[in-house]
């Protein structure tokens, strides 16, 4: 009989000490890093448990893989099987730019409701970056998933829908478009969908005694959509966490500056200013919570300024399943080389065994994958920036960080 993690009414885990876990290797270099992070998270779960807890993996389709085998880029078996056990993990898969299929990872979150996109950004001592004081990033963004311009609610310049739509709005305004030459596109953001992803940004702050949460929004354009992420988003927190949180406003007003002890601020920046913010004040922002678009950019943003996509970790989670993936591309010019960095996919796994509250193999992994670092083992990516390392192929370099776990 097999072991499958369970969750309650109030979204609590139940997991077994040898649960399944459904991973899909990817494209391109996906099955390079998938192989390298399966060996981390494999000694890393033995390391610190020995033989009471171990991962059952367990393999699904989708991608490439599952166009060959099944006809289909994501059957929806593999849908259900997430479904069904809770967890998954992932690597890249493939997605053409321009045209054709629609994007599996959206497709994935949007299917099963996967909410919140999750990116910590926390720097790694030894690696490069383009900030000054790069030691100040700790910061951790929930992007939400499932509208904004994710929808991908769009018409092409000159196509029927396009006029019909831009012949209503030329109605409205006073400010006319050229129904042949302009394409359209709609942006939704609503009530329900930001106050869920804000109130998971707020109770993440709390579990993790974090000390601030910012709401990046473009509202002073955007009246009615960012704008309104905004408004909702104080509402959340004014209204049901009203015992720990306090608006930055109210802690200059009331408490000279100084937040109380014990309270979370929630405050708000302008989306192109939270660039500047991050860049130049980074140990005053803790969890941003963002619509769709703005989190794409932040994150990546952030993830260059830690090391860049091949250490940045990510996760989409819901209310009842949740994945964790890579969050670069396929690569597919280094596929089976062995070369890529697979630290972004081992990364996500250790927000895995997190997830799971594996909390001892989280940490084993991730002080392993930081004293390889600081010996200057690293992948080609690292290598180059770093003087006198030693460059190390994708598995090598998941063999050197099990060298290091105690």
């Amino acid at each position: 009989m097999e072991d499958i993690i369970k969750i309650d009414n109030n979204g609590v885990l139940s997991v077994p000490d040898n649960p399944v876990i459904p991973y899909i290797a990817g494209d391109g270099t996906g099955p390079d890093i998938w192989n390298a992070t399966r060996l981390v998270l494999t000694n890393a779960v033995k390391t610190a448990y020995q033989d009471r807890k171990k991962i059952a993996f367990k393999e699904i389709l989708a991608g490439e893989k599952a166009l060959e085998k099944t006809g289909q880029w994501l059957p929806k078996e593999t849908l259900d099987q997430i479904r069904k056990y809770r967890v998954a993990i992932k690597g890249p898969l493939t997605t053409p730019i321009g045209s054709g299929m629609k994007s599996l990872n959206v497709a994935i979150r949007q299917e099963l409701d996967l909410y919140a996109c999750i990116r910590p950004a926390k720097y790694i001592q030894g690696v490069p970056s383009p900030c000054n004081q790069p030691e100040n990033i700790d910061m951790v963004i929930f992007r939400e998933n499932t509208e904004d311009i994710y929808l991908g609610i769009e018409w092409e310049a000159g196509t029927k829908e396009a006029e019909d739509i831009l012949s209503f709005i030329n109605q409205k305004i006073q400010k006319k478009f050229d129904k042949n030459t302009t394409g359209i596109g709609i942006k939704t953001i609503s009530e329900k969908k930001t106050k869920r992803l804000i109130r998971k940004a707020v109770q993440f702050a709390i579990d993790n005694k974090r000390k601030n949460v910012t709401i990046m929004h473009k509202g002073n354009i955007m009246k009615y959509t960012e704008g309104a992420f905004l408004k909702w988003g104080y509402e959340v927190g004014k209204d049901e966490f009203k015992d720990v949180i306090i608006t930055e406003q109210e802690v200059w007003d009331k408490f000279d500056g100084k937040a109380p002890e014990g309270k979370i601020i929630l405050k708000d920046r302008i989306a192109d200013n939270m660039f500047q913010q991050v860049l130049l004040r980074p140990s005053e922002y803790d969890v941003i919570a963002t619509p769709n678009l703005n989190g794409d950019y932040i994150s990546d943003t952030l993830a260059a300024m830690v090391g860049g996509l091949g250490l940045a970790p990510g996760a989409n989670i819901g209310d009842s399943c949740a994945v964790f993936e890579a969050t670069h591309g396929t690569a597919p010019k280094y596929a089976g080389l062995d070369k890529v960095n697979p630290g972004s996919l081992i990364l996500s796994g250790a927000m895995m065994l997190d997830h799971l509250g594996w909390h001892k193999a989280s940490d084993i992994i991730h002080t392993a994958l930081q004293k390889s670092i600081a010996n200057k083992k690293v992948t080609y990516d690292l290598a180059r920036q770093i003087p006198g390392s030693i460059e190390l192929k994708c598995s090598m370099f998941a063999k050197e960080i099990c060298s290091l776990m105690a």
